[in-house]
């Protein structure tokens, strides 16, 4: 709600209250009296009259005492209790409200004709006011006014996403975007709000098409860079034009939905990428930062040429400051918790780029995530997640995390043994992605460290303390397992019970979604472990198999199948290298 509409509903209040009190003021004088200038009828106990409270029907005690005697005696009214003022209010708000409701009409290609016809008028005398008595804004203020009055009228096009088409045909979105770089502020404040709930997605999650012509629209006439330069115009220690900066986020990420490309046009056609950048710089928490954070997340998810940008613009630098300022500290809101994994959401897409890793790297991001997990504060599993994605195809990233004593911190979190030791104890939820993203960073170090020191160091971490991390390992192995198995039983019961066949990829899903790709992981560590030709190591390994009356077969089955789903994302030529990597 803008401060006119506030101002307008204060106004509306007091006038409202103002009646209210001058009825109580009238009714204290004369019980039961009802004000009328003109006599409209008679009322049964009542006579129309002037008297102390002017004119109007007066109670007649004589007629209301025959009435009371002819209505049954447990329907006798109660002795009218004392006026209260804000009931009063609170009724005349209701009458108010309800009056409103009948006035609203639904919006036709006619109404919206006449909407549009007197939008563009009350446009065209204001810039033709702002002309002539440019040296002068008391001349065009009125026009002004009248023209932020019609913008607040557009907002009953969000009520009617049907003649979007129409509205695009008239060229009407022109004239309105046209306002985002009027001279008044104001004006371009609610002309973003419009904006916003033009495009919003609940106005337009039924009407696709129609919001797909609409955002093209806007589109072709360069939103984008009209947003994003209003961005900086705003002054957000002004509650309205924070707001609008909100409501401008709102917009871009609204058109996203509709079009997915606009992402990639997003960063490419203007500068929101920078402007994102300098805004989750500041250490204050507020709600543009925690859109700010939200939108980077969502730009660069699964967007290769966008992760690609953001390393260019040194967004890794900016992006482990901004993640640096929780190494110490917790969120003090949810809304901070969110917009410090939005952060972290955002770094792990980045990452994934193979030259991110490498400035990751460089920017001491690993040194970082680490600090961040000994500290053991609220974003440690997020630390533990970034690092995952890091340290995933990346040799140099795993020596360093080596190098760093990293593998202290990693054997914490796979031994299951960091939630016990911090203040804030982690979901069941949280349990279950640290178990997993731990198991996947240990397979990462195993594949990136092929040989040397390094990798005799990651290896002699399962001898220690009597094998507990080989017991860890199988643990794992057999609750993963189960799970998986169930998964697998219970989808072919279906297709039996339904007599449908099998589908593989149906089946694949399925048991993905009970933990396929974590069971690989686990079986990848058994195997790195078990070729080290340690005897105690496979002694171990042997031991606990058959405890559980398993075979090193089922591993070597569950290896392959991993082996034989890795994509050729990176080339025919990288799949069979990662695979020959695996089967050693």
């Amino acid at each position: 709600m803008d401060q006119a509409q506030k101002r307008q509903k204060r106004e509306d209040g007091a006038e409202i209250l103002e009646a209210a009190m001058a009825r109580m003021e009238s009714t204290t004088m004369v019980a039961g009296f009802i004000p009328s200038n003109t006599f409209t009828g008679a009322r049964p106990g009542y006579v129309f009259k002037k008297g102390l409270s002017g004119v109007g029907f007066y109670p007649d005690k004589i007629e209301q005492d025959k009435i009371a005697k002819q209505q049954p005696t447990q329907q006798k009214k109660k002795a009218a209790a004392p006026l209260d003022a804000n009931k009063l209010l609170e009724e005349a708000e209701r009458e108010h409200a309800a009056e409103a409701d009948a006035q609203v009409e639904v919006l036709d290609v006619r109404g919206l004709k006449r909407l549009i016809l007197s939008f563009e008028k009350k446009l065209r005398d204001n810039m033709e006011a702002r002309m002539k008595y440019a040296e002068n804004p008391d001349k065009f203020l009125e026009s002004e006014i009248d023209l932020d009055d019609e913008i607040k009228k557009l907002h009953a096009l969000a009520t009617a996403p049907k003649l979007y088409p129409e509205l695009v045909r008239l060229n009407a979105h022109a004239s309105i975007l046209n306002l985002l770089s009027h001279e008044n502020p104001d004006i371009a404040v609610d002309t973003v709000e419009v904006l916003h709930e033009l495009t919003s997605s609940d106005v337009m999650e039924d009407c696709e098409e129609e919001a797909q012509i609409l955002v093209d629209a806007l589109l072709e006439s360069n939103t984008l860079e009209l947003l994003v330069q209003n961005l900086s115009r705003f002054d957000e220690k002004i509650p309205e034009e924070a707001s609008a900066v909100f409501n401008s986020l709102g917009v871009i990420e609204n058109m996203m939905e509709v079009r997915k490309e606009i992402a990639e046009a997003a960063l490419t056609r203007t500068k929101l990428l920078r402007w994102l950048l300098s805004r989750i710089k500041p250490r204050e928490f507020d709600s543009n930062k925690f859109y700010a954070a939200e939108l980077l997340s969502i730009l660069m998810q699964g967007n290769e040429p966008n992760q690609k940008k953001l390393g260019a613009a040194n967004g890794i630098d900016t992006l482990l400051q901004a993640a640096a300022m929780y190494k110490g500290r917790e969120p003090h809101t949810s809304d901070e918790e969110e917009m410090v994994a939005n952060l972290f959401d955002a770094m792990c897409w980045v990452v994934m780029h193979s030259e991110n890793k490498e400035k990751f790297v460089q920017a001491e991001g690993i040194e970082l995530m680490l600090l961040i997990m000994k500290n053991k504060r609220f974003a440690r599993l997020s630390a533990l997640k970034t690092l995952d994605f890091a340290l995933t195809r990346c040799p140099a990233g795993c020596e360093r995390f080596v190098d760093v004593l990293g593998l202290k911190s990693a054997f914490a979190a796979f031994m299951g043994k960091v939630h016990k030791t911090t203040k804030r104890k982690l979901t069941p939820e949280e349990k279950e992605e640290e178990e997993q993203r731990a198991i996947s960073l240990v397979a990462s170090l195993f594949l990136g460290l092929s040989r040397g020191s390094r990798r005799d160091r990651l290896g002699s971490k399962f001898v220690e303390a009597e094998f507990e991390k080989i017991d860890r390992l199988m643990e794992m192995f057999i609750k993963f397992k189960a799970q998986v198995d169930k998964a697998t039983k219970e989808y072919m019961q279906e297709c039996q019970e339904e007599g449908l066949d099998a589908d593989d990829e149906e089946l694949f899903t399925a048991r993905s979604d009970a933990g396929l790709f974590t069971l690989q992981m686990v079986v990848l560590i058994m195997a790195n472990v078990w070729s080290f030709s340690h005897a105690g190591m496979k002694a171990r390994v042997l031991l606990l198999l058959t405890q559980h009356d398993l075979q090193l077969s089922a591993a070597r089955e569950l290896l392959q199948e991993h082996c034989d789903t890795i994509g050729e994302s990176d080339g025919a030529e990288e799949r069979q290298k990662r695979q020959k990597r695996i089967q050693k």
